[in-house]
């Protein structure tokens, strides 16, 4: 993907910074970790510090000092995450803010306002996710819902002029729960709006993994092929690869920072747990083979030390070297594609990973 801060390669994955910040780690380590894209939370920075804030700043990039491409999710997730605090209507989500108590109205409008103060290189349209599991009834309303937004925050988006002298981008969002005939419908009338870019909502929130590929798959197979499809809120690495496979091109997932501040680390051979006496004196790099600033300085045991004393170190170590193996992981299936050996190289790494051998 070429965006206004660069180019992207696929398929990607993208940390999550919903504050403006991937927790515990700079823009920075970032960029030398390998970071091509990151995530910002347009209903947590329109809450604080706010959106005119952030745009008097010179928008995002510059506020919190990262060139290169940034993705805004419309606060869609938090319909679905903040249910006992909001209200869902045909016009838009009342919120009441986790902060303060005050109630606050997004519409698919207001939505796509906010995301041009922010200056983000993709907006995500304002969508309503339903919980799982959740009755075909309300999930198909959930869709026809869903697709008006879409239609709202498209004219608006055409009809808005940048706030800063480079073009925003806009992506859909495919609903329709666990059922594939309100996903053919959802797929349909988003089609014929002929976004730029589609994500696959409605998933990892609590259904069986099955069911999240079966629905993943349908939806990647159905569509274009020549527009990124994203699969929002995915996660382990074993996961993004099996995703890979059916064809989906951009990742986020607050795995690799959450887990790793609180000591499970990722491994070409699996996942280690820190805070584990058995490594207590394993004087050996998390993994043998990375090169990430944590495995080329710093022991297992001293990582353990620093989990077990509650040093900020470690959740910063932990969240950087998870980061750069994502990233790492995600280079190499790249590379894979490139030359044709992708199969080959996904049963490699499942034999690897799957070997529990430390």
């Amino acid at each position: 993907m070429e965006t206004a801060h660069g180019t992207v390669k696929t398929p990607v994955f993208m940390p999550v910074g919903t504050q403006g910040t991937v927790k515990t780690l700079s823009p920075h380590e970032l960029t030398e970790v390998g970071s091509q894209i990151i995530l910002g939370n347009t209903y947590h920075l329109y809450l604080r510090p706010g959106h005119q804030l952030i745009e008097k700043a010179g928008g995002l990039h510059k506020f919190c000092n990262w060139n290169r491409t940034i993705l805004t999710d419309s606060g869609g997730y938090q319909v679905y995450s903040l249910a006992g605090l909001r209200k869902v209507n045909d016009e838009g989500v009342v919120f009441q803010s986790h902060h303060d108590g005050s109630y606050h109205e997004l519409t698919p409008e207001r939505a796509i306002e906010i995301q041009m103060s922010l200056g983000s290189d993709i907006m995500m349209v304002l969508d309503e996710c339903p919980p799982y599991p959740c009755a075909e009834v309300y999930a198909a309303e959930s869709v026809e819902r869903t697709t008006r937004w879409a239609k709202r925050c498209f004219s608006k988006f055409r009809e808005s002029k940048p706030k800063f002298d480079y073009p925003q981008t806009i992506f859909a969002i495919v609903q329709g729960s666990t059922y594939p005939n309100l996903r053919e419908s959802s797929l349909e009338s988003l089609r014929e709006l002929n976004f730029p870019g589609h994500a696959i909502g409605g998933l990892s929130i609590g259904e069986p993994k099955a069911v999240l590929f079966e629905i993943a798959e349908f939806c990647a197979s159905r569509l274009p092929k020549d527009k990124p499809r994203y699969l929002m809120g995915m996660g382990k690495p074993e996961d993004l690869v099996k995703a890979i496979s059916l064809g989906i091109d951009m990742f986020d997932c607050v795995i690799p920072t959450r887990n790793g501040r609180k000591g499970q680390v990722f491994t070409w051979h699996g996942t280690l747990n820190l805070r584990n006496a058995a490594f207590k004196d394993d004087f050996r790099p998390l993994d043998e083979t990375c090169g990430c600033y944590a495995c080329l300085n710093f022991t297992r045991a001293y990582l353990r030390h620093l989990f077990q004393a509650d040093e900020i170190l470690g959740l910063r170590l932990g969240s950087l070297h998870n980061l750069y193996f994502y990233h790492e992981l995600l280079a190499t299936i790249r590379a894979s594609i490139d030359n044709g050996t992708f199969n080959i190289w996904k049963r490699n790494f499942f034999d690897k990973y799957e070997s529990k051998h430390h």
